[in-house]
């Protein structure tokens, strides 16, 4: 993983956390899941945050985060 790509992913955890989520989930996954359970905030700001990264934005990283891909191989 690069450097950039890393810190990225600790940038996206520290906001989720500021913002009151799980230390080790990113943003963009916790917005996706908030919308799996009906929040139309979490929806709201899903659709803003895919239109900036690219549509699917948001579910691949959920997913990303159930395969726990973001941790190193030897924690998977």
């Amino acid at each position: 993983m690069s450097w950039w790509k890393a810190v990225g992913i600790a940038l996206t955890q520290l906001l989720n956390a500021l913002c009151g989520g799980w230390p080790d989930e990113s943003t963009s996954s916790r917005l996706y899941r908030l919308e799996l359970q009906g929040s139309e905030t979490g929806g709201t700001l899903r659709q803003a945050v895919d239109a900036v990264f690219g549509a699917g934005h948001c579910e691949r990283a959920f997913m990303h985060e159930r395969a726990r891909r973001q941790h190193p191989p030897e924690l998977r």
